[in-house]
Order: structure tokens, then C-alpha cells, then sequence
């Protein structure tokens, strides 16, 4: 479990480092849109900035949810099973869906990276054109901490079949509902005890 919290430990700071992203992301929106219709004057880099900053944003969150087990399924059957039931299709559905198309994207992202850089590639979106080989280099590079946060998932779901229950997570944040959830369970416990 050592290597599954490296991982996860990793995924998490650069979560929580690329997230401060979304201040650039909000200045560069809200200096454009008051510069266009205030000024009278757009700007030429805003559009590039929003968009590298919201690639960055949602890239990089891919490794830091599955680090912290909050991606979106479908879940109305999956969450009644027992957890090694629960583990033994995420197993399987990691080698059939998630490892072939991480992998892919890392096979697929480092050519289309080498050539960007080559190239010395600029945007075409706007009159500066700043560099975008740097944001494209990010393809492969998320694909790299998706498969390590993969691997950590699957050793997860290997301690779960052995031990029937699933191994704790770091956690660092929690999904307001479920905090009302206890809140209310635990008032409910109280009020019965009294």
C-alpha cells in the first residue's frame, strides 16, 4: 500500500497545484470580457490563455479524482454489491477499457508532442500566437500519472478480493452531502441514546 499512497500522494499535490490555475483562468475571462465590452479594446491573448488554463485544469484533475475514487459511474447496481464483487469488475474493466485507451493516449500523444516541439508550434488563434508545444506536451504526460494512478487502482482492487473490504483512501476533501449524511446519523444516534 506503500506505492498505492506514493501515487495517490503525487496525483494529489499536483491536483491541488494545478488548481490554483483557475485564478488565472478567472482573471484572464473576466480582464477580457471587461476589456471588450468596457474598453472597447479585446485583448489578443485572453482566448489562448482560457483555453490552455482550462486544458490544464481538466487534464490534469483526470489523475487526481481516480486518486481520489470520484469519477462519475453509473453506479445503481454496483454500489448494492459486496466490495469484492465491486473489485473483481473494476479489475476487469481496468485491463479491457482503462489501460488500452490510457495507453493509447500515451502512444498517440508523444509523436503528436515530439512534433509540436519540433515544429516550434504556435497558436493560430489569435494575432501573438503564443507557444502551445509546452500545453501539448501535457498529453502524454497525464497519461503517464493516469496509468501510475491506474496501477494504484488495481492493486487496490487485489487487496479488496483478498480481504473483502476495500483499503482506506487519503482523503482531503469530502462531498458535502455525505458530510450531512453523517451529521445527521450521528444526531439521530445521539437523540436515540438520550
Amino acid at each position: 500500500m506503500r506505492f498505492v499512497y506514493f501515487i495517490d500522494r503525487i496525483n494529489t499535490f499536483i491536483g491541488k497545484t494545478v488548481a490554483w490555475a483557475i485564478l488565472g483562468l478567472t482573471f484572464a475571462i473576466c480582464y477580457e470580457v471587461f476589456s471588450r465590452y468596457v474598453l472597447r479594446s479585446p485583448t489578443e491573448w485572453a482566448f489562448d490563455a482560457s483555453y490552455m488554463l482550462y486544458g490544464l485544469l481538466f487534464m490534469v484533475a483526470g489523475p487526481y479524482t481516480l486518486a481520489r475514487n470520484n469519477h462519475v459511474r453509473g453506479d445503481f447496481l454496483y454500489r448494492n454489491w459486496q466490495p469484492r464483487r465491486q473489485a473483481g469488475l473494476d479489475l476487469v474493466l481496468y485491463f479491457l477499457f482503462f489501460f488500452p485507451s490510457i495507453l493509447a493516449l500515451v502512444y498517440a500523444g508523444l509523436p503528436f508532442t515530439e512534433m509540436s516541439w519540433m515544429m516550434n508550434e504556435h497558436s493560430m488563434n489569435s494575432p501573438n500566437g503564443p507557444p502551445i508545444y509546452p500545453f501539448k506536451a501535457l498529453i502524454p504526460i497525464v497519461g503517464v500519472l493516469m496509468a501510475f494512478q491506474g496501477m494504484a487502482e488495481v492493486i487496490r482492487c487485489i487487496v479488496c478480493l483478498r480481504q473483502g473490504e476495500w483499503p482506506p483512501r487519503l482523503h482531503d476533501v469530502e462531498e458535502t452531502e455525505k458530510l450531512i449524511l453523517e451529521q445527521a446519523e450521528q444526531q439521530g444516534l445521539t437523540k436515540g441514546t438520550v
